[in-house]
């Protein structure tokens, strides 16, 4: 199975979409550290996550890969995301000043925050699980999944995400391309248009013209380019279908820009 990189510490969600992968997992301290891992071969393969359904897309996510050459999505994870209050045991919830976590998992509970810790500052931390290296006296809290902790701390007893509904999409990322003999379920690619009027609807009447459902769109701004955007969709398609990659094939006539981020 090879080495599977995740980005750490231990206990957080990215380590629990590795482990429904396998192999030996490897924490790394940031996204852009994993995904150099996976182009240098130093990690066979990744679990990124892409959407979150809250917040939506994780942008830097998109940003990597988009912009390393040689990698491609295999397979989809989607996880539960149950966020729990970590405070040291015994710590007054009235007391609390500041709250650390990923910038997702603050998100994901805003109105809970602001509901019970108005005037609480917010701290990022890289991962869920960080934070809990940084709680160190009763006015500091974090944000963390539904995970053990030693017996310094305590969790909320229920989840305090906006929504109980909470589920994050992973993609699991190895080095290679598209294969046709591959049947899939999904196709995950950008591309960028023309700056000009009809533009994208010509793009997208690809899909629509061939009766290929989206299951997302989304832009992100070239960051050379103002006012020009990269668009990511993700589709219901099987890529080992002969037309399926003819229909690619006209869309990336039509573009300026295609890359096929993953298909799975």
């Amino acid at each position: 199975m090879g080495t599977t990189g995740y980005l750490g510490p231990e206990g957080s969600y990215s380590q629990t979409a590795a482990c429904a992968i396998g192999g030996a997992l490897v924490a790394y301290p940031s996204f852009h550290a994993l995904v150099g891992a996976l182009v240098s071969g130093r990690a066979d393969g990744v679990v990124l996550p892409l959407e979150n359904s809250l917040n939506g897309g994780v942008m830097q996510n998109l940003d990597l890969l988009q912009s390393a050459e040689g990698i491609i999505a295999v397979r989809e994870i989607i996880l539960r995301i149950d966020h729990r209050l970590v405070t040291l045991k015994g710590a007054p919830l009235s007391g609390i000043r500041k709250i650390y976590s990923h910038p997702q998992a603050l998100g994901q509970c805003a109105k809970f925050i602001r509901s019970r810790f108005p005037h609480a500052e917010l701290i990022h931390t890289s991962s869920t699980s960080a934070c809990l290296g940084l709680i160190n006296s009763p006015s500091d809290a974090g944000i963390i999944g539904m995970q053990p902790v030693d017996d310094r701390f305590e969790l909320s007893s229920e989840s305090i995400a906006d929504e109980p509904a909470n589920y994050t999409q992973f993609l699991y990322v190895v080095r290679g391309g598209p294969d046709p003999s591959r049947h899939t379920n999904k196709i995950f690619l950008s591309f960028t248009c023309e700056h000009r009027p009809g533009a994208l609807l010509g793009a997208l009447s690809v899909f629509a013209g061939a009766g290929v459902n989206l299951t997302r769109i989304e832009s992100r701004p070239i960051k050379d380019r103002p006012g020009e955007y990269a668009f990511f969709v993700e589709t219901e398609a099987d890529y080992a279908l002969p037309e399926i990659r003819q229909l690619l094939r006209s869309l990336a006539d039509m573009c300026l820009s295609f890359k096929i981020l993953g298909c799975y």
